[in-house]
């Protein structure tokens, strides 16, 4: 008898597997095309950790410029070139505007924040965001004005270290990083405040790690955390340091926080956080203050630093190009007054340049990965709500159907025929959709005048010869990371 009892409980556990998978692959039998995956790795033999965007480019070769791929047990759909990830982040944007959830900022935020977040929170949190930094001063004259003052400050920097070679990397970092400090903590840090230094040396070494095949593999087989901690204990114990800073600043907020006067986005948020208490589907809380704070600090300070870093190297690897810029601001500006974004208007060359930075180091090739919110179809493929999605940046930026010559850097791929500044509108460095970057308005003030400001004070040139110079990328398996450099600053 407990035989028979024991091989109908049998039967019907495999009755109901059996339906569970069969009813998994009717789920996923109209996905776009791509390699066989091999159990447990997926076809991560078939990408290279150092360089995925460049293996997933190679693939939609065969298979299309929208495919599935298979990384560790994670299926993904790749979105590669401008139609095809215009179409799906514009055309469809509801349907494709989820975040994935990645293990390593998972346990260090816990899915709080904007950066991360899906649904309700997500909307609420994105919305109050985008009015907050408007409120005080993105994309205003009072914005402006900051990132002058900081810009001044750069300058005097460089000027202190224009007697020997010097690595840019923190002056940068401090300048862009006070931008968004005074937005969120409502002020500005000195240069030499070693706390300050220090949290941005935690944040470029986060940043390094979280960019190697290493850092990236942990998002790909979240058990090995657990088992082989080495990179993610660095990168916890700095996202811990980074976590304690915040937490202290808010601390401090709010022992002198005044409901009728705002002094920052931390006074605005913990305002919302007393209007919304009696309500418990609220999520205006601590824990989303926290993480918040901490991807704007975070975003805020290293991208746009990056991005500048890079585009002096660029800058210093083509002289020529350097010398028309200079040229150009010697016309426009001249050197008794400070870069502003009126200038911008007439000034083509440096502005498209400044693009053509973008374009070309192509920051975050393969964008921070998408969910799709809903069941999809999607130029005749059904992919299943909850399917990771990857809208290829760099596909779109070295897209050769809209780029004249996208392997090299070119700025007249901004600039019509007359010298006039054009834009592309494959021209997605901060994506595009409901996803876009919120700070790209920020982003694009500081680029023009940092970079205004620091080429009207001075020419930046190599210890060797400019072709010497590799543009290579140091790390780019989620960043791309300029190799570190010194350079020779010259006062002009």
């Amino acid at each position: 008898m407990e035989l028979i009892v024991t091989l109908f409980l049998a039967a019907i556990i495999l009755g109901l597997l059996y339906m569970f998978l069969l009813k998994d692959s009717f789920r996923y039998a109209k996905m776009p095309p791509g390699p066989t995956p091999l159990p447990v790795i997926g076809n991560l033999l078939q990408v290279n950790g150092k360089t995925p965007y460049k293996s997933l480019l190679k693939l939609s070769d065969t298979y299309g410029p929208v495919i599935t791929v298979h990384l560790g047990g994670h299926r993904a759909v790749v979105l590669l070139g401008y139609e095809a990830v215009q179409e799906a982040l514009v055309q469809q944007a509801d349907a494709f505007a989820g975040r994935a959830q990645f293990p390593l900022p998972l346990r260090l935020l816990g899915g709080f924040g904007l950066l991360l977040s899906n649904g309700e929170r997500w909307k609420q949190l994105r919305r109050f965001t985008l009015s907050t930094l408007r409120d005080f001063g993105m994309g205003k004259r009072s914005i402006e004005e900051w990132i002058q003052v900081e810009a001044r400050h750069l300058t005097e920097e460089f000027r202190k270290n224009a007697s020997s070679p010097c690595d840019p990397t923190f002056f940068l970092s401090r300048a862009v990083s006070n931008v968004i400090c005074s937005i969120v903590f409502g002020q500005r840090f000195e240069y030499q405040d070693k706390r300050f230094v220090f949290l941005l040396k935690l944040i470029n070494e986060n940043v390094r790690l979280g960019s190697s095949p290493s850092g990236q593999l942990y998002n790909v087989f979240p058990s090995m955390m657990d088992v082989l901690p080495g990179t993610f204990n660095m990168i916890k114990k700095n996202g811990t340091e980074l976590i304690e800073f915040v937490s202290e600043m808010i601390k401090d907020h709010k022992q002198t926080l005044s409901d009728d006067d705002p002094r920052d986005y931390i006074d605005a948020f913990l305002i919302k956080m007393n209007q919304e208490k009696g309500n418990c589907d609220t999520e205006f809380h601590y824990d989303n203050l926290r993480a918040t704070v901490l991807n704007l600090f975070l975003a805020g300070t290293e991208t746009t630093s990056t991005t500048l870093r890079y585009g002096l190297l660029i800058l210093m690897k083509y002289p020529h190009i350097q010398e028309r810029v200079h040229q150009e601001i010697d016309e426009v500006i001249g050197h008794d007054q400070p870069p502003s974004m009126e200038h911008r208007k007439k000034m083509a060359f440096t502005d498209a340049v400044i693009h053509e930075i973008q374009r070309f180091i192509d920051i975050v090739p393969m964008n921070l990965p998408h969910l799709t919110t809903q069941d999809t179809s999607f130029r005749g493929y059904s992919i299943p709500a909850g399917t990771l999605v990857i809208p290829l940046l760099h596909s779109v930026l070295f897209d050769k159907t809209q780029w004249e010559s996208p392997q090299s850097f070119n700025p007249g791929h901004f600039l019509d025929k007359n010298g006039c500044f054009k834009i592309n509108p494959a021209f997605l460095p901060f994506s595009t959709g409901k996803r876009a970057c919120a700070g790209e308005g920020l982003a694009r003030m500081e680029l023009f005048l940092f970079f205004s400001t620091l080429l009207q004070n001075f020419s930046f040139h190599f210890a060797e010869d400019p072709e010497t110079i590799s543009l290579l990328p140091d790390a780019s398996s989620f960043l791309k990371l300029p190799q570190v450099y010194k350079c020779f600053v010259s006062p002009r």
